[in-house]
């Protein structure tokens, strides 16, 4: 019984000695393969790297504490396999001692066996009775033994689940940092764009203002290009009644003529001094008359039409700007030229007598980078040729 017990202990301890040599390696081997892991998987980064050595140094306490539990446990295991082999060596010297005690009863009783051979019997059934009882106690402490494995085992189970829990929570702790930095990083996006979106509304407005101040105008150009149109389609009527009267002029001087050149045949027959022909110098005059309000009215049209187009174009480029200072400053120039050429437009209508053109000044040629106002503007328009 005790030889057993001494080579259980024995093949205990040689386990739990190889079990502390072979797991540093083991550890080594499983913090090399972790670390290739999240090299492989994370990317690196200053906070991340920090974040990855507070793990190492978690997993690495994590592992000594489970290496030292696991030392601790092997210690009170060959402890108790000494106690309990104390315990036994005590039993069996007790035990020796009893049975060189009863011996030496035995040898005693030899002698007076035919007295005491009763009380031999009643001896030898006392130590079957002991025997027994060894027995049994040997078993309670077997079980008991196996209840107090069954109880380490569990206490095991504990501190593992106790070890990985405190791994749990060192990583879980890492995903917080890590999360904190995301966090901050996204707080600071959203400062960023939160003052972008500040700005581009604020330009949104004074862009919309802008526009209803160029919509205001061009609708005002609009009317005022309506207007030169309906007063050049009266003047359109007017001039087309006026070639009529200078057709219908012209038949009757025909007929006058006809009338006249009869006349003064009758007047040659008869022997009498012929009529002058005054009337017919008249016709030329008549006849040259309008030709300057047909230039001006296609002027006038040319112009009107123009504006009109020119209005348009600059409504739609307004619509479609997108606040750029190259923009603007095209969009002023071309409504600077659709107001010189409403000007214009408007003194041509009037005819030469208009106050327009004694407001304007003389047509010169703008120098390089220099800024032309309206009313140079406008006197190079009525300067240019029809």
């Amino acid at each position: 019984m005790i030889e057993y017990a001494l080579l259980f202990g024995l093949g205990f301890l040689a386990a739990a000695f190889l079990v502390f040599l072979v797991s540093p390696a083991v550890h080594r081997r499983i913090v090399s393969y972790t670390e290739n892991r999240m090299r492989a998987t994370m990317p690196l980064s200053p906070q991340e790297v920090r974040a990855q050595k507070d793990m190492v140094r978690a997993l690495y306490a994590a592992e000594n504490a489970r290496t030292t539990q696991d030392l601790i446990r092997e210690r009170e295991k060959s402890m108790s396999l000494q106690l309990k082999h104390d315990q036994i060596a005590r039993d069996a010297g007790h035990f020796a001692s009893e049975i060189g005690g009863l011996q030496s009863q035995i040898a005693d009783m030899s002698v007076e066996a035919a007295e005491l051979r009763s009380h031999l019997r009643k001896d030898e059934n006392y130590i079957s009775q002991l025997k027994t009882s060894l027995h049994i106690a040997e078993q309670a402490a077997s079980a008991k033994e196996g209840e107090l494995d069954a109880l380490r085992i569990r206490l095991n189970k504990l501190a593992e689940q106790s070890d990985n829990l405190k791994i749990d929570m060192a990583a879980r702790e890492t995903e917080i940092e890590s999360l904190n930095f995301k966090f901050n990083a996204l707080r600071n996006e959203r400062d960023d764009l939160r003052q972008d979106v500040n700005l581009l509304q604020k330009r949104a407005k004074d862009a919309e203002l802008k526009l209803t101040q160029q919509e205001h105008t061009v609708i005002r150009l609009e009317d005022r290009a309506e207007r030169d149109k309906t007063a050049t389609a009266d003047k359109d009527a007017l001039l087309g009644r006026r070639q009529q009267e200078v057709a219908k002029l012209r038949d009757q001087i025909k007929a006058t003529n006809a009338d006249l050149r009869k006349a003064n045949r009758a007047l040659r027959a008869a022997g009498l001094a012929a009529i002058v022909a005054a009337a017919p110098a008249e016709i030329p005059a008549a006849e040259e008359k309008p030709v300057p309000e047909l230039d001006t009215a296609a002027v006038a049209a040319r112009l009107a039409e123009e504006v009109r187009a020119r209005s348009a174009a600059v409504s739609e480029e307004i619509l479609s700007a997108r606040l750029n200072a190259a923009g603007d400053s095209a969009i002023r120039n071309e409504i600077s030229g659709i107001a010189a050429e409403m000007v214009a437009l408007t003194a041509i209508n009037e005819g030469a007598g208009s106050p327009i053109r004694a407001l304007l000044p003389d047509a010169v040629e703008p120098k390089e980078g220099e800024r032309i106002d309206l009313a140079q503007r406008a006197a190079t328009i009525l300067s240019q040729p029809g």
